[in-house]
């Protein structure tokens, strides 16, 4: 009988199910789920502070615009030609082996082309042309579309139904754009046929911009380099269609400073949090969180540039606000 007990208990040992094992595999689970937790949270901020940052940028585009005689269309090239060339002075020196993986991947470098224009370009060509066409409350509308495209695919892709939250947080964020956008006031929803085309194209490139890279690009080289990379691709392909340096705009010091900044923290900096942010969470959360843009437009806005809120604006902040709670 002794010699029983003490196979049995051999056995337990080795395979597992002596409580020294059962303490070291709850500690194991236990340092997974923490790392698991610590990485969700890194990627909730970094989206969210790049959904800030983005808002930002709009407000510098809009002193631009106020202030100076800057086309739209020199503004979107050079602002991807600048923020591309400093994500790679940046990924140079610190990133330079990962780059080096990507140009020499012939497959992954087919895909940075998907991404670069059906993503990046294709974005931000159709939301400007958007504002063009009908107005920048209707574009940002338009353009806020993508969080059902994403939905669905998600839906597809993984072969389920939408979640509560996810439905919830689709119409909280809708409505809240909305509600910023054009002050609820149905009339400024001015949407010719080509203006809703154009607005559309704008949501399937943010759609794009958030999935194409999400399972091979991101995990493989990182935020900053696949995001860089698309820049700078989708930058030089506009300067040779622009041409940039035959209507250059008249900017002054604090012009040319409103410039930088646009380039360096409302798209270097505010693209390459989103995309970590894309990695770390996925598209469906990023792209849910990415819509405080309009509240740091409108918070910023008002700092800057003396813009009054309006009782819609207070029920669109909430409404985005609750949004991001029931997200994260």
């Amino acid at each position: 009988m002794e010699n029983e007990s003490i196979g049995v208990e051999d056995a337990r040992h080795r395979y597992g199910f002596d409580a020294a094992s059962r303490r070291h595999r709850r500690a194991s689970r236990e340092r997974s789920n923490a790392v698991h937790d610590r990485r969700a949270l890194g990627g909730v901020l970094a989206t969210l502070f790049g959904g800030l940052f983005w808002g930002f940028s709009g407000t510098c585009a809009d002193f631009l615009f106020e202030n100076y005689a800057v086309d739209t269309l020199w503004l979107m090239c050079m602002r991807q030609l600048v923020s591309g060339l400093l994500f790679l002075a940046i990924i140079l020196m610190h990133d330079r082996e990962r780059l080096v993986a990507l140009l020499t991947n012939r497959r992954h470098m087919l895909l940075m082309v998907v991404f670069s224009a059906s993503g990046v370009l294709l974005n931000q060509l159709g939301y400007l042309m958007a504002i063009r066409i009908t107005n920048a409350g209707t574009a940002t509308v338009l353009q806020c579309l993508q969080l059902v495209i994403i939905m669905v695919y998600a839906c597809i892709t993984s072969r389920r139904a939408p979640r509560k939250r996810e439905l919830m947080g689709v119409v909280l964020a809708l409505v809240g754009t909305y509600l910023l956008a054009t002050g609820g006031d149905p009339s400024t929803m001015a949407i010719p046929p080509e203006g809703l085309a154009i607005g559309l194209l704008a949501a399937v490139g943010a759609a794009c911009m958030s999935i194409i890279p999400t399972r091979t690009l991101l995990p493989a080289y990182g935020a900053s380099v696949v995001t860089g990379t698309g820049m700078l691709m989708s930058g030089i392909v506009t300067t040779a269609f622009i041409q940039p340096w035959a209507h250059m705009p008249a900017l002054d010091t604090m012009g040319w400073g409103a410039f930088f900044v646009l380039a360096a923290v409302g798209s270097c900096l505010a693209y390459s949090l989103y995309m970590h942010g894309v990695k770390e969470i996925g598209s469906m959360r990023a792209s849910l969180i990415g819509t405080v843009e309009p509240v740091s437009a409108a918070v910023t806005s008002a700092l800057v540039l003396g813009t009054v809120f309006t009782g819609t604006d207070v029920v669109g902040f909430a409404c985005i606000i609750l949004m991001v709670f029931l997200t994260v």
